[in-house]
């Protein structure tokens, strides 16, 4: 669950995005301060918005992804039941943009430049993650936007198929983090090796 805010360029809107719609028209349904969206064909809701964020939330800390206290969380879930919906919104707290470690890396059978990776994210968690940096490989602390991750430039991480095979998340560069003095040249951001495995890597928002 991605909790997204920007009160510059969107205006005072909390979005919570739940889930990918992988392109598929949308069902708007607004009630009062809250709209709930969700995929025409299936019904699965994918995103809430939640209107005049400030004046139900109190201030909002942070810009584009941002983490809401438990006292704000509650007050979604109130304006939820308040609006006349059902669901309830549960806050995941494993940070989504972490230290990995690539413990294996091959060749893509169908790519000349892509690579297949089983990287650790923590505690023996590890994923899959297809990746395109010419300077990927086995051995590498990294970092990891795992599936359900915001970028700062706002993509979105979810699971996905490169050239037919499943990736469950993305190894990062310093350009995609949005480092201060990430280099010119493309590839992968390569971490001192006594970095901490699973620990939430630190980006500017």
């Amino acid at each position: 669950m991605i909790f997204a805010y920007n009160k510059e360029h969107v205006g005072d809107v909390l979005m919570v995005i739940v889930a990918d719609d992988k392109g598929q028209e949308n069902r708007v349904e607004r009630k009062g301060n809250v709209s709930q969206v969700s995929v025409v064909e299936s019904g699965q809701v994918v995103a809430w918005n939640i209107f005049d964020a400030s004046t139900i939330l109190g201030k909002i800390e942070g810009q584009g992804q941002v983490v809401l206290t438990e006292e704000q969380l509650a007050k979604v879930n109130e304006e939820l039941v308040k609006a006349g919906f059902t669901e309830t919104l549960v806050k995941e707290n494993d940070p989504k943009i972490v230290i990995g470690f690539v413990k294996s890396c091959k060749k893509h059978p169908d790519s000349d430049h892509l690579s297949i990776t089983q990287t650790e994210v923590d505690n023996g968690e590890v994923l899959q993650i297809v990746c395109g940096a010419p300077n990927i490989k086995a051995g590498q602390k990294v970092v990891v936007a795992k599936p359900g991750a915001m970028m700062p430039d706002g993509l979105m991480i979810w699971p996905g198929v490169l050239r037919g095979v499943e990736s469950f998340g993305m190894i990062c560069s310093a350009g995609e983090l949005r480092l201060t003095d990430a280099p010119a040249i493309k590839g992968i951001l390569e971490l001192p090796f006594d970095a901490v495995v699973g620990e939430a890597f630190p980006i500017n928002k």
